[in-house]
């Protein structure tokens, strides 16, 4: 790309602070539950299995505008999607925090998730459009580094706040402040660095046949599977776990406080947040993708049987493992890199989002199916503030299925095609795959 000027420069890390303040908001919405899992299920009344629905339906929608927002970034650029995102995710937020019924608070989190899942994509086209490609990794590690500042939110500081101020009032502040961002994306990013601040940009047009052609051209790129399998796999489990069930699972199987129980949670995602930076920046200064995520993956599946074991750890332990297992987790995020760099440049957003959808549909298939198993053996325990109690046993079910999910990852990984850093996609490489 050509060699943007200091004016340039300048505008460009204005413009990707908001974009990263708005995916930090996303993180924060994505893990929410886990936080306030005690506090939704008194609230509504819900079982394991409705709890893990409330929780999914963000997944649900987040999977399902995926490949759009992969389409829509890629035609209309990701200054307008950032500001349709913003709105409906502040809409959401205000929803769910004045929820009086399950339902209504369904349809709160569906808005949140559908106004959230532009984001990261739109980060995504953003970073590629306006850094160099050595830089992709780097970049979006870094991004993933501060994003992740909302995950980190989503455990004790929320379960604090819940506590202090309710936690209905938490998400109606975090609605105005969703609106916010959507404005400020809109005054302050430019979909391309010969768009200054200011000038007029030309009406987007959407051709359907080129877009459908370059989706069709992703997906039926084998390359780009592996990578989409990955993410399946690592953050498919870790959205389940870290998402709602670590927080229940550690006070109702380890007698831990709700604010230890937390603070496991918190390390877990500070633990993914400087893993996503350092594993991103290891990959570049070594000019290899998989080697990186050969480490990763396994030693991340390896972890879950220890969970799956049923020791009792000390407490420095289990804050180590938690704090391992997010390291850990963080190598899922080069398998954005694996997919954009194996397919053409100009669709960086559909490969990107492709990859993202695997995540999500984990997310979406497990924290209900995670629930409904522990249902299946609930002996009818309550606690005094209405919610189930489960048992160690309920919870082994569970836990087997994300040891198994984990390893999806580590299966995944010899398929994945070394890129060295770099886009290696051409015409004739991927004649020769789809033979």
């Amino acid at each position: 790309m050509p060699e943007l000027d200091r004016s340039q420069r300048r505008r460009r890390n204005m413009a990707l602070a908001v974009v990263v303040a708005a995916f930090v908001i996303s993180f924060f919405q994505r893990f929410a539950p886990a936080g306030i899992a005690q506090d939704l299920s008194a609230a509504f009344g819900t079982t394991a299995s409705s709890l893990g629905v409330l929780a999914a339906t963000y997944f649900y929608v987040y999977t399902v505008m995926q490949v759009p927002t992969g389409i829509f970034v890629d035609t209309f650029g990701p200054r307008r999607i950032l500001l349709f995102g913003g709105i409906v995710a502040a809409a959401g937020s205000l929803l769910f925090g004045m929820a009086s019924t399950l339902e209504m608070a369904l349809v709160g989190r569906t808005l949140i998730g559908l106004g959230v899942s532009v984001t990261f994509i739109s980060m995504l086209k953003f970073i590629a459009v306006w850094f160099d490609e050595s830089r992709f990794a780097s970049m979006v590690g870094l991004s993933m580094l501060v994003g992740n500042l909302g995950s980190v939110l989503a455990g004790f500081p929320l379960s604090w706040l819940a506590q202090a101020a309710g936690w209905r009032s938490v998400f109606i502040v975090v609605a105005g402040i969703s609106l916010l961002l959507g404005i400020a994306c809109w005054v302050l990013v430019r979909d391309h660095p010969h768009s200054p601040l200011g000038s007029v940009i030309r009406k987007p047009h959407f051709d359907r046949t080129v877009v459908f052609s370059g989706l069709l051209q992703v997906v039926r790129n084998r390359a780009t599977w592996p990578a989409a399998w990955i993410n399946f796999s690592v953050s498919g489990s870790f959205f389940t776990f870290g998402g709602l069930w670590a927080t229940p699972f550690l006070i109702q199987v380890h007698g831990m406080s709700r604010a230890v129980a937390a603070s496991h949670v918190s390390l877990y995602f500070a633990g993914f947040a400087l893993g996503c930076v350092g594993i991103g920046a290891i990959s570049d200064r070594l000019g290899q993708r998989k080697p990186v995520l050969t480490v990763g993956t396994h030693l991340y599946a390896m972890t879950w049987l220890v969970w799956l074991s049923g020791v009792a750890l000390p407490l420095e332990a289990s804050y180590a493992l938690f704090a391992l297992m997010g390291i850990l987790t963080a190598s899922f995020t080069l398998t954005w890199s694996c997919a954009k760099e194996v397919n053409p440049p100009l669709l960086s957003g559909m490969s990107t989002s492709v990859t993202n959808m695997g995540g999500f549909l984990a997310g979406a298939i497990l924290q209900p199916l995670f629930g409904w198993v522990m249902d299946l053996h609930w002996a009818g325990g309550v606690s005094s503030s209405g919610a189930r109690l489960y048992t160690a046993g309920d919870y082994h079910a569970g836990l087997l299925l994300l040891t198994m999910t984990a390893s999806i990852g580590a299966i995944a990984l010899w398929r994945i095609r070394e890129t060295n850093c770099r886009n290696i996609w051409k015409p004739a490489l991927v004649a020769q795959i789809l033979k």
